[in-house]
């Protein structure tokens, strides 16, 4: 009879335990329960979830708007001016040979135009040469505007 009460004694005390772990862990869950619907009154959690859902779904709808518009972006920087260079043709300053400032605009791709402007007594005239790959697409270019083709081309 020994054996039988101790077994019994046993079974309690092992039932006890378990009961004291499951209990811990059903506290832990309430009370985790409780602060994800802290602040929210007459919704259950499963409303609450579907709320956070509904919020994600709409920031990737504003991320994927936003990936559009920086793609966008890119696509019209592409075509802004992003090199260019200035130079002074020098010592020519008499009626004959006036003197000419050239400036080579380059966009980030390859086109590119030339803008030079011929100063005079009688006035100023400003003349634009399209560019293509570093080489005139028109006419020819002068000393100067090479140069400045050459030097906006290197620019990073």
């Amino acid at each position: 009879m020994w054996q039988q009460v101790g077994a019994t004694e046993y079974l309690i005390a092992g039932l006890a335990i378990w009961l004291a772990i499951l209990s811990i862990f059903l506290f832990k869950t309430i009370s985790h329960y409780r602060k994800l619907t802290k602040g929210v009154k007459g919704q259950t959690l499963d409303k609450v979830l579907e709320e956070i859902i509904d919020k994600l779904n709409l920031h990737d709808q504003q991320k994927q708007q936003l990936i559009k518009h920086i793609q966008k972006l890119e696509d019209w920087q592409k075509i802004c001016f992003s090199k260019h260079a200035l130079a002074k043709s020098s010592g020519r300053t008499s009626f004959k040979a006036p003197p000419r400032f050239p400036m080579g605009v380059r966009t980030a791709s390859t086109m590119t135009v030339v803008i030079s402007s011929l100063h005079s007594r009688g006035g100023t005239r400003v003349y634009a040469k399209g560019v293509f790959g570093a080489k005139p697409t028109t006419h020819p270019f002068s000393k100067e505007e090479k140069e400045v083709v050459e030097k906006a081309a290197r620019q990073v």
